[in-house]
């Protein structure tokens, strides 16, 4: 029975669950494809403003690939390509290229495949007894050069060589000392603490959340800006909310952003 992906929204606030309770969670074939689907629903769907990623209970965020379908998803290199091409690394991608925050609720494992796919969100919460790592060369494989993207924009060559040389598991402490984490919390708290987080980020104007992250990935492909980008990066003055930002600043009352 292959694992799920839940969708749920709550109001402006969408979550995703992995689900796959017999495996820790891992993330099988179906649930790469599922979870770049809801990605694409997400982009589809305008009035969301932010998403949270968990994973199903709380004993994992997600305990890797499904390893059990290895022997038949990358039996040659071309079911290797197809699998981590085609299913995860473009999962990974629209995690990666979606306009609106995300942020990952982790509570218990987080690792190897799902640690690639916390590492593509915008913040990651956890929860104290969180564990993290990737440890795939006691399997005899490497992380596909595709789904290291993510892991080495959040923490750099130093830290991602660390966690795939020594295939060590790091602890909540750790692993946010390192740059994997944007916060700990009490264990109980952190999905609490992922939907306050959320909240906040509804809370301010939906464009300039989307035009704050797309600033930062422009930045981080390096190269100076060209003056039709330096222009854009003031799209904000023909907007509505940046209107009714200033006016509620003034009239010292809430703002209310519409998104336009």
């Amino acid at each position: 029975m292959s694992g799920e992906i839940f969708f749920s929204t709550d109001g402006d606030i969408a979550t995703l669950t992995l689900s796959n309770p017999d495996k820790l969670n891992a993330i099988d074939s179906a649930m790469w494809v599922a979870l770049r689907e809801a990605f694409e629903r997400i982009a589809a769907t305008p009035a969301l403003r932010c998403v949270i990623l968990r994973g199903a209970g709380d004993k994992a965020f997600a305990a890797g690939g499904d390893i059990e379908e290895f022997l038949t998803v990358r039996a040659t290199v071309d079911d290797a390509l197809h699998y981590h091409d085609t299913l995860v690394a473009a999962a990974l991608d629209a995690i990666r290229a979606c306009a609106i925050p995300t942020v990952a609720a982790i509570q218990g494992a987080c690792v190897g495949g799902g640690l690639e796919i916390a590492g593509c969100c915008d913040l990651r919460i956890a929860g104290e007894s969180a564990r993290f790592g990737a440890p795939i060369n006691r399997l005899g494989f490497s992380m596909y050069p595709g789904e290291m993207a993510g892991l080495l924009d959040l923490v750099g060559p130093a830290v991602l060589l660390e966690i795939l040389l020594e295939g060590r598991i790091l602890d909540a402490r750790e692993a946010l000392q390192k740059g994997l984490l944007t916060r700990v919390t009490d264990d109980e708290k952190v999905l609490d603490e992922a939907r306050a987080s959320a909240a906040r980020i509804v809370a301010g104007a939906p464009l300039v959340a989307r035009w704050h992250k797309q600033w930062v990935h422009r930045l981080m492909r390096g190269g100076a800006l060209s003056d039709e980008e330096k222009r854009a990066a003031f799209d904000f003055l023909a907007t509505d909310d940046y209107k009714e930002g200033l006016e509620a600043f003034f009239a010292k009352r809430k703002p209310v952003f519409t998104g336009r």
